[in-house]
């Protein structure tokens, strides 16, 4: 019998997996990971050269990304039925070899693999392997602690209402925003509503080789799908 084990990758960097991250990843002889179709994938990118000359890979291409909005009902429909077929493909492997799923960052934290382990945790089974959560990386990134004391920190997605985000943005002491792609227009106004724009860093890429630092106000047009906003709690200090 095998099993599904689903490992963090960490925020980018290889040197960032965990040692029980590596040894999975250069041991598997069958690996599975997310990808928009037609490119190679963040969570494939970085475990290049570490892979077993004769394992078995498993792109699991998306069938939508960003080419119809989430709101539209097809959306739902079109992922549901992603996770529904690769759901029964691993468990079916699952019956007699163990496969690795790759995810970038930690598993249970945005995840996509938190749509595939509630479709097959009653039908093999799975392992779940932390990883450092691709926001730890962007903070550190800044060079600033992200919380003093007792700040409090708030973790919300781009993809929120303008207003929920003002409201977040407002509330906390210290924010990481993460999904922002498309949202970033909004993001800034909602922000900038929340008095808090000129605190705010973007984070492009955080650990990779391309990683970009930069004050959110002055941030392109248009950013990377990695990429997660940070403002910094300013607390209690000793």
């Amino acid at each position: 019998m095998g099993k599904i084990i689903c490992t963090g990758l960490g925020p980018g960097d290889p040197d960032l997996m965990s040692v029980r991250a590596d040894r999975l990843v250069r041991a598997a002889t069958h690996v599975a990971y997310f990808r928009k179709r037609g490119y190679e994938g963040q969570a494939r990118r970085i475990v290049n050269g570490m892979l077993r000359p004769d394992a078995t890979e498993y792109a699991m291409d998306y069938p939508v990304t960003t080419e119809i909005p989430v709101s539209d009902p097809e959306y739902n429909r079109q992922l549901a039925a992603f996770y529904d077929g690769w759901a029964e493909k691993l468990a079916f492997l699952a019956g007699t070899e163990t496969v690795l799923v790759l995810c970038e960052g930690d598993p249970f934290f945005y995840g996509s693999f938190m749509h595939l382990y509630t479709r097959l945790r009653d039908r093999a089974e799975v392992e779940v392997v932390p990883g450092i959560t691709g926001m730890s990386g962007c903070w550190t990134a800044t060079g600033q602690p992200i919380t003093w004391g007792d700040d409090v920190l708030t973790v919300v997605t781009a993809t929120m209402s303008e207003s929920d985000l003002t409201t977040r943005a407002r509330e906390t002491d210290a924010l990481v925003v993460m999904k922002i792609g498309r949202n970033l227009d909004k993001l800034k106004r909602a922000l900038t509503a929340a008095g808090r724009l000129d605190d705010a860093w973007l984070v492009e890429r955080g650990t990779m080789p391309d990683q970009r630092v930069h004050r959110l106000a002055e941030a392109p047009d248009k950013v990377p799908y990695f990429s997660i906003a940070v403002v910094h709690g300013q607390g209690r200090r000793p």
